[in-house]
């Protein structure tokens, strides 16, 4: 998968359960987070999401999910289908798949 893009966004929308100061920034959080072990780094959650839906990563957010802080990864599986996958950020439990139907 393609991860260089996508890190940074991953982080951008950080949860607010992460906020320890309003003066630092999402991605400044997120980072801390990372490293106090709150939450796994985004690496791990992508190879996850790799091995068990094989594609091209289109986006990945960190977002706050009543109370617990979730990876949100969106993929085009090699079959054409887009996945939203949710991912719990502390302990990297697949928590949902679902497969992103077409809106018209």
């Amino acid at each position: 998968m393609k991860h260089a893009l996508c890190l940074l966004a991953a982080l951008v929308p950080c949860a607010p359960a992460l906020a320890d100061d309003d003066h630092d920034s999402d991605h400044d959080r997120a980072r801390r987070a990372v490293a106090e072990g709150r939450i796994l780094p985004l690496k791990a959650i992508l190879a996850q999401a790799e091995a068990a839906y094989p594609g091209q990563l289109i986006e990945a957010e960190l977002e706050d999910e009543g109370g617990s802080v979730v990876y949100e990864i969106k993929i085009l599986t090699e079959g054409g289908q887009v996945m939203k996958l949710y991912y719990d950020a502390h302990t990297g439990e697949l928590l949902s798949a679902r497969r992103r139907t077409e809106r018209r």
